[in-house]
């Protein structure tokens, strides 16, 4: 029967993380020593346990090895670079050409050096500008239109608000317009059409008062 698969997870009782730790640990160890040996490989192994225990293993000088691999990281660090400065030098410069093109672009959208456009070019342009003009024109409408539900959703509220406070007087709202208010007729055979006038006549130590009525 074979071994089942072993979940990779961090073993939780100490006794058997220490003695798996131990096994694999020499296995390791064993491994990195075939390698060197068989292969004529330069190897160099450093462990350290879960109690900061070292363990290594070299095939020639641990220090040698060492500063062999720092060599060779800080070479492929700096060569990288010089094709990333070219890389990043070619890209510079196509965003120039694209940024000088849009520049030249957006100034004949403004009407400005079109001496040099020909007709098909001066064609185009006007069907973009036509584009452009149909998009904004149809954002406005939009606009306009969620501005006025806006102001039909205030002006609910402001209704509301306003019949609210009438009802708390205890009083009807008036619900007749302003221009209704001005145009009722004036009766001329109204009783309250009658204007009493006081007028003062003479000086002021001896004034009489006349009262005058209008018909």
């Amino acid at each position: 029967m074979g071994r089942g698969k072993i979940q990779m997870r961090r073993i939780e009782n100490d006794t058997s993380r220490q003695v798996t730790f131990s096994k694999r640990r020499n296995g390791l160890l064993k491994k990195a020593f075939e390698l060197s040996v068989l292969c004529d490989a330069e190897v160099a192994l450093i462990i350290f346990s879960p109690r900061d225990k070292l363990y290594e293993f070299a095939s020639s000088s641990m220090q040698e090895t060492i500063e062999r691999y720092m060599r060779h990281t800080k070479d492929n660090r700096t060569k990288p670079s010089e094709q990333n400065m070219q890389y990043l030098k070619t890209e510079e410069a196509n965003m120039l050409k694209k940024i000088e093109l849009l520049e030249v672009s957006r100034r004949k959208l403004l009407g400005e050096g079109l001496g040099s456009c020909r007709l098909e070019e001066l064609q185009q342009m006007e069907r973009q500008l036509e584009r452009s003009i149909s998009s904004v024109r149809a954002r406005k409408t939009q606009v306009f239109k969620e501005q006025i539900e806006q102001l039909k959703e205030k002006e609910k509220v402001l209704a509301a608000e306003n019949a609210r406070l009438f009802e708390k007087c205890g009083m009807q709202p008036w619900r007749g317009s302003k221009e209704q208010k001005e145009n009722i007729p004036y009766d001329e055979s109204s009783p309250n059409s009658d204007v009493e006038t006081e007028l003062f006549i003479g000086p002021p130590e001896g004034r009489t008062k006349c009262n005058l009525q209008q018909r």
